[in-house]
């Protein structure tokens, strides 16, 4: 069984790709749950919310550069083969992962440590049992930096936001959000 997902019929906000991804995992859970549990949400990070991906639609510079405070993508791991879902991505949808490390992620060794990235890769039903923002991180001086989507917020039963602990990457032991952090070199051991 293959997992298809077209880019068009995607629930998207430009700047919410965390809320883009629960979604995209959402989807999964409803029109193809027997492939969730080869599917997985993964917030990209560093210490200092400084992250460089190329081949992204909202860069002016010819190689699509942004720096990133976070990025978050969906990966189908299934069947021996790797796909990258990024609806933020100048490259196809999806995209194989060898393709998207090689034009999105590029490598850390030619990197200034300080954009040296960090992969927390969360199983997608883990991803949407736990995930809540209440989009807070997007308001700056009571004014939106982004128009926010046009449906209701995620909350769970125990939180209404916790977007920061998925964001943050220096403690690969909290518990109130799974996933297992990874520096660049593991997340690509582990999906090639």
């Amino acid at each position: 069984m293959s997992l298809r997902i077209i880019r068009e019929e995607c629930t998207y906000t430009n700047s919410y790709c965390e809320e883009n991804v629960w979604h995209i995992c959402n989807y999964v859970r409803g029109n193809h749950p027997l492939l969730l549990h080869e599917c997985y949400a993964v917030f990209i990070s560093n210490e200092n919310q400084t992250v460089p991906l190329w081949s992204q639609k909202t860069s002016n510079n010819h190689q699509g550069l942004v720096i990133w405070d976070y990025h978050v993508i969906f990966i189908h791991y299934g069947n021996k083969k790797c796909d990258v879902y990024d609806l933020d991505t100048k490259l196809a949808f999806p995209c194989s992962f060898d393709e998207y490390r090689a034009k999105a992620l590029g490598s850390d060794e030619t990197l200034q440590t300080q954009f040296h990235r960090s992969f927390r890769v969360i199983p997608a039903d883990q991803y949407l049992a736990s995930f809540a923002s209440d989009r807070t991180h997007m308001i700056k001086d009571g004014k939106w930096l982004k128009p926010p989507p046009v449906y209701p917020p995620i909350f769970n039963a125990t939180s209404r936001n916790n977007l920061y602990a998925f964001i943050n990457m220096t403690n690969n032991s909290d518990q109130e959000v799974p996933g297992q952090v990874l520096n660049h070199e593991n997340f690509v051991l582990r999906f090639s």
